[in-house]
């Protein structure tokens, strides 16, 4: 019996140990995403923080967040211009250091987010540690140059834009964030295209390769460059999107793409890799983790990066 007793006390006495340790931490974040200073995510065109409980950066936060990182959701207006989107972007990450403690943020953007984050980290260095971009369109989008086609002042353009318009509003009304912001589709059409990126690459080269499917600078004023991106705009016969991207993609020629940008425009520093087998959408685990069951899941390769900016001491 006695010994009974002392069993049943040492069992008692461990639970309340590992209680406490759990408590303390210790069997918590393995610190594999714990990045020096805060990831902060933006997104893309027609983008958004989450809408009726569906976040844009689909469980990705979570994954990052669960090793360790701290990690903040930008929204800025959903269609404008790169430099408009990142000014605005650039009063968050000011607000993101205030709140953090930290003097500097790892930025990552994910397609029309990719420049609104050079324009960030161009114009205030000493604010960022990094940036990665994601399917961002550098040298511009054959989907963009397709659309721009439609002759500028016409019927046709004022129609389109039109239309475009109201659906980023409607998007930036049942965001979740409380801020509204302006929509200028024709300023998101010249940022995307190829003439327009090539001006915008002009004023803030930092990070864009000169060759045209090489690397550019890992390194500029102290802010690492990142980039990566897919190839397959078809991947998962469940996904509704695809079907939209499938067609997008045609606009290439050809040419290999995630059904909006091609794979060496999505080049920005050290190129991680540029032929995932995911499409534009697939890159932020959207349609709701509809990706490719043959190959590596997006919220992995977003944990990969944090844990590489980790060991780099940021």
């Amino acid at each position: 019996m006695n010994n009974n007793k002392t069993l049943l006390a040492l069992c008692l006495a461990s639970g309340l140990l590992i209680s406490s340790q759990a408590e303390a931490g210790w069997f918590g974040s393995s610190g594999y995403t714990q990045t020096k200073y805060p990831v902060v995510l933006a997104h893309g065109m027609l983008g958004f923080d989450s809408i009726l409980g569906i976040d844009y950066w689909y469980g990705i936060p979570s994954a990052l967040r669960s090793d360790g990182a701290k990690v903040y959701i930008t929204e800025v207006s959903q269609l404008d211009t790169s430099e408009a989107r990142g000014e605005q972007l650039l009063a968050q990450v000011e607000e993101i250091v205030a709140i953090s403690g930290q003097p500097k943020v790892n930025l990552i953007g994910h397609s029309h987010g990719g420049p609104t984050i050079r324009y960030v980290a161009a114009v205030r260095p000493e604010l960022i540690a990094s940036a990665t971009s994601v399917g961002a369109p550098h040298k511009g989008s054959a989907a963009a140059d397709f659309i721009r086609q439609v002759p500028p002042g016409s019927a046709g353009e004022t129609l389109l834009s039109g239309i475009v318009n109201g659906l980023g509003g409607l998007i930036n009304f049942f965001s979740s964030s409380s801020s509204t912001t302006p929509q200028n589709a024709l300023g998101t059409l010249e940022s995307l295209n190829s003439a327009g990126a090539a001006v915008f690459n002009a004023k803030f080269p930092q990070g864009i390769p000169t060759s045209e499917c090489g690397e550019g600078a890992y390194s500029v004023n102290g802010v690492r460059y990142y980039s990566w991106g897919g190839t397959s705009p078809l991947t998962n016969l469940l996904d509704p999107s695809d079907l939209l991207l499938g067609a997008t993609s045609l606009t290439f020629n050809g040419a290999a793409n995630d059904g909006l940008v091609g794979r060496c425009s999505s080049h920005l520093g050290q190129v991680i890799r540029d032929d995932y087998r995911m499409n534009h959408l697939d890159e932020v685990n959207q349609a709701f983790g509809l990706t490719s069951l043959f190959e590596t899941d997006p919220t992995t390769v977003y944990r990969q990066q944090a844990n590489r900016l980790k060991n780099v001491g940021l």
